[in-house]
């Protein structure tokens, strides 16, 4: 194979198109951070309740929102998270019935129709405008999420696959940082423009629906899924440029006669084998340690956060955070298919845990020594870094890797659906956990990473430079105690049978 034509105008825009709904998650995740409080008030005239007044050293009066605002506003933030856990089930079915590109291109009218309703928000009672908006847009978000990885990771070619693939991160980062940043108050994150900030989530899907009609669709999904062997073929040379393809149509060959033996693998086929538990296994707990790291804490209520670290201007620090957030999976694009997908992550989860520690400290002393804001800050700018190393954009793709045909689009949907109630135990628990333990709250995240740091460094294999055949072997090569061919012979026939019934 030429590598040197494997990287081609046809793959950029492919790519490019695809991550475009990446973008439009970011986006959706940062964009409700910056303008808090302007929404916060147009709840509270909507509701006709007032905020209670509380003064601290009695001089300063701070207006608490009121309870039923304060429950309002965590379901904004967190209905996002629900919508995203219903259509993660949806993936595979989505995927699988016209095909991936299509299949991005349908879901677009959930993200348009989201757009509208929070652009619209001031015409109706806002509160059920936004959160029927953030509702419908994690619907959308939780396809996307699922589609976008598996379309990539399947038009990439092996050399590229990591890099390609942490591609979906670096939008939803880019997504993140441009939210915030026309999220300033003297922009859109004001009490006239607000609703068009939000009503902004959608404009990535229109772009994308006129892009997705010039981008081939997966050779995988045609030679695997539909068998159209000669229309793969034709997709390869339009995503390689002129190559012999017959390498890699030897390799879906291959992977084809697999899917077929083992058929296709529903949610509840998967849940039950024992031969993909090992796989599936690793994939969940990859996706716990993103969301459970406490990293979309920070995203959600860094605003909140920097104001209790002392800082004057807290969303420019959180705008700070969202630069280093993209300029650091830029990083991880370089390093993926260099340093492996193992090592950036027990780098990052292991940098995580300490800046965690470090962000306590800087917490629980700032009152007794206020230059501890520095040191509160410095931690957080670190976190981002090494979140997005590794932990950050490598449970995405690498699930595409850990399965074959038969069992992905099962294995993404159940990934994404553990990532999303994970987000949503987040974005909804958060402020209340934060309640209760005070400057001490991210200890919590601290002993939770040491675990997955752990769990990486015993569990997780290294998938750098391996086709999905091998990937596959060494999962079963793995297996302690490993099982008698007859009986995983066996168990293949029942999942088939159980397909074909």
């Amino acid at each position: 194979m030429e590598s040197g034509k494997q990287l081609t105008g046809t793959l950029a825009l492919a790519v490019f198109t695809a991550v475009l709904g990446s973008l439009q998650y970011g986006y959706s995740l940062g964009v409700i951070n910056a303008p808090q409080k302007v929404i916060e008030r147009h709840y509270s005239r909507a509701l006709g309740v007032l905020p209670q007044n509380v003064t601290r050293d009695g001089n300063v009066t701070e207006e608490v929102p009121h309870s039923s605002i304060v429950m309002y506003w965590s379901l904004s933030v967190a209905i996002f998270s629900i919508g995203g856990v219903v259509s993660s089930f949806l993936v595979g079915f989505v995927g699988d019935l016209k095909g991936r590109v299509k299949g991005m291109l349908a879901v677009n009218v959930l993200a348009i129709g989201a757009g509208l309703l929070m652009g619209l928000a001031n015409v109706g009672r806002p509160h059920i405008m936004v959160i029927s908006g953030r509702a419908l847009m994690g619907f959308y978000c939780g396809l996307s999420s699922g589609l976008v990885p598996m379309y990539i990771g399947e038009i990439s070619p092996l050399a590229y696959r990591g890099g390609l693939g942490t591609l979906h991160q670096l939008a939803i980062v880019t997504g993140i940082l441009i939210s915030q940043v026309i999220g300033l108050e003297v922009l859109l994150g004001n009490d006239a423009w607000w609703p068009v900030l939000l009503g902004l989530s959608g404009a990535p899907a229109v772009l994308q629906s006129l892009l997705l009609p010039l981008c081939p669709e997966s050779p995988r999904y045609l030679y695997i899924k539909l068998g159209k062997e000669e229309e793969a073929r034709k997709c390869l040379k339009r995503f390689r440029g002129e190559y012999d393809p017959s390498k890699d149509m030897a390799e879906m060959k291959r992977e084809k006669e697999e899917a077929m033996k083992e058929a296709k693998v529903s949610i509840m086929m998967l849940l039950r084998s024992a031969t993909y538990r090992h796989q599936l296994f690793v994939a969940l707990m990859m996706h716990l340690s993103q969301q459970f790291s406490g990293v979309n804490a920070i995203f959600y209520y860094s605003t909140d956060i920097f104001h209790k670290a002392g800082v004057t201007e807290p969303v420019y620090a959180t705008i700070g955070v969202g630069a280093i957030n993209t300029i650091f999976t830029m990083v991880s694009v370089v390093l993926v298919d260099r340093a492996g997908r193992r090592t950036l992550t027990l780098i990052g989860l292991a940098g995580m845990c300490c800046c965690t520690v470090l962000m306590s400290i800087g917490l629980v002393y700032l009152t007794t020594y206020p230059r501890m804001s520095y040191v509160s800050m410095t931690a957080i700018f670190l976190f981002v870094c090494f979140f997005e190393i590794g932990p950050g954009p490598i449970p995405w793709f690498i699930v595409a890797e850990l399965f074959s045909q038969g069992p992905r689009p099962a294995a993404i949907a159940l990934a994404g659906c553990c990532n999303w109630i994970s987000n949503f135990i987040i974005g909804m628990g958060f402020p209340y956990v934060e309640a209760l333990c005070k400057s001490y709250v991210f200890i919590i995240f601290a002993v939770l990473l040491f675990g997955f740091t752990v769990f990486t460094y015993c569990r997780v294999p290294e998938t750098k430079g391996k086709t999905f055949e091998e990937i596959a072997a060494e999962f079963q090569h793995r297996r302690r105690p490993p099982r008698p061919a007859a009986a995983a012979t066996s168990e293949l026939q029942q999942l088939k049978s159980a397909s074909d019934v």
